[in-house]
């Protein structure tokens, strides 16, 4: 069981219960150390006066508000001690907005809100309730580690989650610093309702345990295959071309083409004479006496082949993009991580092919 990050109270009008703040997600990258090339000597970072180029003690070191070039207001640690928040004892919830209305872009970092104590459950499960039924999130303003933050506090999975929050000067304009953003482009309603049917071809159902970090595979990989000196080949591959905007009604529909041949093959519909005895009979193949020639034993074998190849082939159009690339990383098929999902369906396949001209 983890330990708490911060214990207080959270309250709302006249109704309070003690909790506990714990971290909800973690970091998963890979960390590595600086070393001097050619040995195993580790390089460490000093604080050294850029004048002088002397190491200066932590103890000497104040901090400086730079006024104009070169110029600095010297503010003392303990200085910012005196108008630091400190720590807030309590999450004063000050009112309650609807979640639809908040932009994900306030969002910053996600925690655990659980009761702090057996005692306080009915309470906490009262406002975990009342706040999932509603779809809002309750506003608090909450100090911690000497940072002051705005905060949402919400209700998911039975359990409430607390967000720290961007304030809105923090929050950049997106016209203000993204270049070319489409102001007023005129869309005929057959390019909007194709982009729409390929939206909707290629929706699918969240699942979170699906994505994972093919960087941080890769960088493992790297390291492993480095560490039994195995020889290493990296391709990133060509970048796609740009759409041109001729060209973009034929794009969407050779998209639809290829997203509905990925998609699952329907199994044609028998029809009343398909279930009659006689018309099973009539499909059935008849027993041969005797031994097969060599010719016919090789039309079976190259039928039984393209079956088996079709087969896959289909049970991999059924396939996501993530379970694609399960399947190309058992297999350890290079450059994966570039591919588009149809390449990888289509590398699977050609191993496919390779595998059984192997046996």
């Amino acid at each position: 069981m983890a330990r708490p990050m911060w214990t207080g109270v959270l309250t709302f009008g006249l109704v309070s219960v003690p909790v506990a703040l714990y971290t909800a997600t973690q970091s998963h990258d890979v960390h590595f150390h600086q070393l001097q090339r050619g040995t195993s000597d580790r390089i460490r970072n000093k604080r050294v006066n850029e004048r002088t180029g002397k190491e200066v003690d932590f103890a000497d070191i104040v901090k400086g508000y730079e006024v104009t070039e070169g110029e600095y207001v010297i503010v003392e640690p303990d200085e910012l001690e005196q108008i630091s928040p400190g720590r807030s004892r309590t999450i004063d919830i000050a009112g309650f907005v609807d979640l639809a209305d908040v932009d994900p872009i306030f969002f910053d970092r996600t925690y655990y809100l659980g009761p702090r104590g057996k005692e306080y459950q009915k309470v906490y499960a009262l406002l975990v309730e009342a706040l999932e039924h509603a779809g809002k999130a309750g506003l608090a303003m909450f100090a911690m580690r000497g940072k002051e933050y705005l905060t949402a506090v919400r209700s998911e999975g039975g359990l409430l989650e607390l967000h720290t929050m961007h304030f809105a000067d923090e929050v950049r304009d997106p016209h203000s610093e993204v270049g070319d953003l489409p102001e007023k482009v005129k869309l005929s309603p057959q390019e909007v309702k194709t982009a729409e049917q390929l939206i909707g071809m290629l929706a699918i159902e969240w699942k979170p345990d699906e994505w994972h970090d093919t960087y941080e595979e890769q960088v493992k990989k790297l390291v492993q295959d480095k560490l039994a000196g195995r020889e290493i080949a990296v391709s990133a591959g060509p970048a796609p071309e740009a759409t041109n905007v001729i060209d973009l009604m034929d794009a969407l529909r050779r998209s639809l083409e290829t997203a509905r041949k990925d998609g699952p093959a329907e199994e044609p519909k028998k029809t009343r004479a398909d279930r009659t005895p006689a018309a099973r009979a009539s499909r059935s193949p008849k027993p041969t006496g005797g031994k097969k020639s060599t010719a016919t034993k090789a039309s079976t074998a190259a039928k039984t082949t393209k079956r088996a190849s079709a087969t896959g082939k289909q049970q991999l159009s059924q396939l996501t993009k993530a379970e694609l690339y399960k399947r190309a990383t058992d297999l350890d098929i290079p450059h994966r991580s570039t591919m588009t999902r149809d390449e990888l369906q289509h590398a699977l396949e050609q191993a496919g092919r390779s595998q059984r001209a192997a046996s």
